[in-house]
């Protein structure tokens, strides 16, 4: 079944075709060194199924082209499309990628059940390959459908061959876990996809008397719109359209993509990733935040997240700046000249010993050390993208190297990059949460 798996190799007809012809659809050049030496391992299962699903619709199409077919059958068409499509952009991407917002059971299993039907693989695998790439956004190397390796490769080219990601045991999983739905629909995923997505169609179909038609229809042909709507999000919107609240990589808004991929389209509003929205203003289309927002005022779903004002604001504004101006506005010194704004007047200099002590008198603080600063994420816990569990694994506890004052454990490698890509509102909110520095003679 295409997408069971998610890959981060093209087929190799691809690879042969982008050297002779080096074309934006697929650009070799951005891959390491090892990437050309390398021979991609075609998965063979899903190139086939992927390719059979393709032939099977385009002859479905020859024999029963859409003037022919009754409009109920017409009407399913859309209406399994559009369904597949919420089951993976409001359950997939918006509910279990980002978490953002929360579902009661029934709600998930029906997303579940819709989403088997996209035929992209279950939710687990979807995820967690999602997760890497918002991790590693536009990297050659350990982005499963990089944008920066071509258009060709990131539409569809990623799913033909084997994957093999060195960081995937950095992405958090232990929601995806927990969730009895998640663990039931990856179990039997497979019969889920086909019954929902190959079987229903034509058992509906049979009420009018065109099983057949529906199964090509409803079942083959919306199946290939579920697919490339879908494909366009990683493709299309990481190519042409705006770019209002970042320029850090290649995601943009465009109202086309956004009218095919039910809100998805507009994808540079991707800078905040855990809003349950594709963009703060109410005009702008999107039909998943609607149908998210029903769901809300029937007490179905809660814990709406949603990017602060104050961040999206600032992300127009340097970026209005930077596009009328060519540079980027003048920012504050990292270090605040010397001053922590957000823990008053002076800057507080903290030993570990007085940071393990305050731990003590507060247990319920979440503290991490950056860059050479104690912040306390307490606050962010519930706005984090990764998840407040994730921000508790690399926080500080009082008995962190117990007896050692010169040892403590440091975020700035998972800040940095080893963990995940931060973006410049990322480094700007935890310059908002630093509260004391630690003493430099006191870090080893």
């Amino acid at each position: 079944m295409p997408m069971i798996q998610i890959h981060d190799r093209g087929p190799e007809f691809i690879y042969v075709f982008a050297f002779r012809f080096p074309l934006p659809f697929f650009s070799p050049s951005t891959m390491n060194d090892s990437t050309s030496t390398f021979r991609p391992q075609i998965w063979w299962s899903n190139s086939i199924f992927f390719v059979a699903v393709h032939l099977a619709a385009f002859n479905g199409i020859y024999w029963l082209p859409p003037t022919i077919i009754p409009w109920p059958t017409i009407a399913l068409t859309y209406a399994m499309w559009q369904l597949a499509e919420f089951g993976i952009t409001i359950g997939y991407h918006r509910l279990w990628s980002h978490r953002a917002f929360r579902a009661t059971v029934g709600v998930r299993l029906v997303l579940a059940v819709l989403g088997s039907a996209g035929f992209q693989g279950s939710i687990k695998w979807w995820c967690l390959r999602h997760r890497l790439h918002h991790r590693f956004t536009d990297d050659p190397v350990h982005d499963p459908y990089a944008a920066t390796r071509g258009l060709l490769y990131s539409h569809m080219g990623w799913i033909f061959f084997k994957p093999t990601y060195t960081r995937m045991e950095l992405v958090d999983r232990e929601d995806l876990d927990r969730d009895p739905v998640v663990r039931f629909q990856h179990k039997y995923y497979i019969p889920l996809a086909l019954f929902f997505g190959f079987a229903v169609p034509p058992l509906i179909g049979a009420l009018w008397h065109d099983a057949f038609g529906a199964f090509v229809w409803a079942g083959l042909v919306s199946r290939l719109a579920v697919w490339h709507c879908t494909f366009f999000v990683n493709s299309l919107a990481h190519w042409d359209g705006l770019q209002p609240f970042s320029d850090e990589n290649t995601s943009r808004g465009n109202l086309l993509l956004a009218v095919l991929t039910s809100g998805e389209g507009n994808h540079n509003f991707h800078a905040f990733p855990h809003d349950f929205r594709s963009g703060p203003w109410i005009d702008t289309w999107d039909p998943s935040k609607w149908a998210i927002l029903i769901l809300h005022k029937l007490g179905l779903v809660s814990g709406l997240r949603q990017a602060r004002e104050v961040d999206y604001k600032e992300a127009l504004a340097y970026m209005d700046h930077k596009s009328l101006h060519g540079v980027p506005p003048s920012m504050e010194d990292d270090e605040y000249d010397g001053e922590n704004k957000t823990a008053g007047d002076t800057c507080q200099q903290w030993t570990i010993a007085k940071t393990k002590a305050y731990l003590k008198e507060h247990p319920t603080r979440c503290l991490v050390l950056l860059h050479g600063w104690v912040v306390d994420v307490t606050s962010y816990l519930g706005e984090h993208p990764g998840g407040a569990s994730l921000l508790r694994k690399y926080a500080v506890t009082p008995e962190d190297d117990e007896g050692a004052d010169r040892k403590w454990r440091d975020a700035s490698w998972a800040f940095d990059g080893g963990l995940n890509n931060h973006s410049r509102a990322a480094c700007k909110r935890m310059k908002e949460l630093r509260v004391a520095k630690i003493e430099t003679e006191a870090v080893s």
